[in-house]
């Protein structure tokens, strides 16, 4: 069964695509974004899925790719256009040839027009595909800079996209309103730029009155991509992952802590216990040294906390605390993290408890 989720990076609009294959665990990940890492990474644990290539639709103006940081944490290759003339690449793909993944795969389309080096991404059935900047939802990537041609995207997207099935589902690099998904049949009929009844005169006519200011993040990006992510000068400090114990990111935005990582800790952090009065001394127990602070009353005893030291949040299953956890980072502590599973985990370790029952 192939798994599939579109992920989106609000700050520069850019959709990553989250593709694996359930029978061998083995996913790619197209136009990630640097500072998804963490998200993108949580998600391929929580779906029990092994990340073995990032793919790149073309070299990005607007964002910062995260294919160099996933390959230092995961392993994986960095892939795209041969044309696109970056280093640092393990695959440099050409027209026709194809990504693997399991027993899926993609193939790549040149798609140029946008950049020199825009590739679209089919689906093995041709299902679905990945046009990168060369096609959005009702309109197209500028042909302004960056090796820029509007007859030859034009072309690209008439011959190598709008020849795909009419059913095919088209995934684009980026929507600004909102959109997430269009089909050949829907763009070759109502794209105002190059659907319908438009031809190469009239698209370049379009395109060359747009008149649009360069992308903010050009003068990083550009440089950043063509070396495929990786970050000048001090590259382990690029990204840094808290330091204080080990924890685990949730595909949910939380820091997580292990039972066992939390038992070598207790000594250096403050740990907070929000379940109810009557929960602190059930059969549960509490762990030893856990300050009871019921979740209804954590708001008013913020200034209580000290902000200098850890924080770990604790309820019977992890669900309450994850909600604490969150209210402490909204309120401005910086290192917090939930307790995984809860006093429900902690019992099942066989853990010291206060109180308690067997």
């Amino acid at each position: 069964m192939l798994v599939f989720r579109q992920l989106l990076d609000a700050a520069s609009s850019t959709y990553t695509y989250l593709l694996g294959d359930s029978a061998s665990g083995e996913a790619v990940l197209i136009d990630p974004v640097f500072e998804q890492v963490r998200r993108d990474t949580a998600l391929l644990r929580e779906l029990g899925l092994r990340l073995v290539a990032t793919v790149e639709t073309h070299v990005h103006a607007d964002h910062v790719t995260g294919a160099w940081l996933l390959k230092d944490r995961c392993g994986s290759r960095i892939v795209l256009s041969a044309a696109a003339r970056a280093t640092g690449a393990d695959v440099q793909l050409h027209d026709g040839d194809t990504v693997h993944f399991g027993c899926r795969h993609l193939q790549a389309r040149a798609t140029p027009g946008h950049t020199d080096g825009c590739m679209s991404f089919v689906l093995d059935d041709q299902g679905m595909a990945f046009t990168g900047d060369s096609l959005l939802i009702r309109g197209c990537g500028r042909t302004d800079f960056q090796q820029g041609s509007a007859v030859r995207l034009y072309r690209s997207v008439h011959e190598r996209i709008f020849s795909l099935p009419a059913a095919c589902l088209l995934y684009p690099g980026h929507d600004y309103k909102g959109q997430t998904v269009t089909s050949v049949a829907e763009e070759r009929r109502f794209n105002p730029r190059l659907g319908g009844d438009s031809n190469e005169s009239d698209f370049a006519g379009y395109m060359d009155a747009l008149g649009l200011p360069h992308p903010k993040l050009i003068a990083i990006a550009v440089p950043a991509n063509l070396r495929c992510g990786r970050p000048e000068g001090d590259a382990a400090s690029a990204v840094a992952d808290p330091d204080w114990a080990s924890l685990n990111y949730t595909f949910g935005g939380l820091w997580e802590i292990e039972p066992t990582a939390l038992q070598e800790r207790l000594a250096e952090v403050q740990l907070l216990d929000v379940r109810e009065r009557s929960e602190f001394t059930d059969a549960l127990g509490h762990i030893p040294g856990a300050v009871l602070v019921p979740l209804a009353e954590l708001s008013a005893s913020v200034g209580q906390i000290d902000a200098a030291r850890p924080v770990v949040t604790v309820c019977r299953s992890g669900t309450r605390s994850a909600q604490a956890a969150v209210l402490l980072q909204r309120a401005g502590f910086a290192r917090v993290a939930n307790l995984a599973g809860g006093m429900l985990r902690w019992r099942t370790e066989g853990l010291a408890v206060v109180g308690g029952t067997e």
